[in-house]
C-alpha cells in the first residue's frame, strides 16, 4: 500500500483556497455571516455576564423572548438601532466601522 502525503494548510491558505480570495462574492458572504455568527455570541456572553435572562433582555429593549434567542443563535436579522439598544441595555460599548468598495473612504 502506498501512503499518500496530505497536504495541510493554514486557516488562512485554506479559505482562500476553497472560499476564494477577499474580495469575491463567496468569500465575502463567508466572513459577514462569520461575523454575525460572532455578534449573537457576543451579545449572548454579555447577557449571561450581566445575570440577564432573555426574557429580562427583551423587556429592556421591547422584543420578545423568542427573538432574543434568534439573534444569540444567529436566525434572525437586527438592524443597527436595535443593536444599539440591545448593547446599550447591556451597559457595553458597541463600534461600527464602515468601508466604502469604491475606496473613497473609510468611516469608524
Amino acid at each position: 500500500m502506498i501512503k499518500k502525503k496530505l497536504k495541510s494548510y493554514t486557516f488562512d491558505e485554506a479559505k482562500d483556497k476553497f472560499l476564494g480570495v477577499k474580495g469575491t462574492p463567496k468569500r465575502d458572504a463567508y466572513e459577514r455571516e462569520l461575523s454575525l455568527d460572532l455578534l449573537g455570541t457576543m451579545i449572548k456572553k454579555t447577557r449571561r455576564e450581566r445575570g440577564l435572562s432573555q426574557e429580562q433582555l427583551g423587556s429592556l429593549i421591547g422584543v420578545q423572548k423568542s427573538w432574543v434567542s434568534r439573534l444569540e443563535n444567529n436566525t434572525t436579522n437586527v438592524s443597527i438601532d436595535t443593536l444599539i439598544r440591545i448593547f446599550s441595555a447591556l451597559n457595553a460599548t458597541i463600534n461600527f466601522s464602515v468601508s466604502l468598495d469604491s475606496g473613497l473612504g473609510k468611516v469608524a
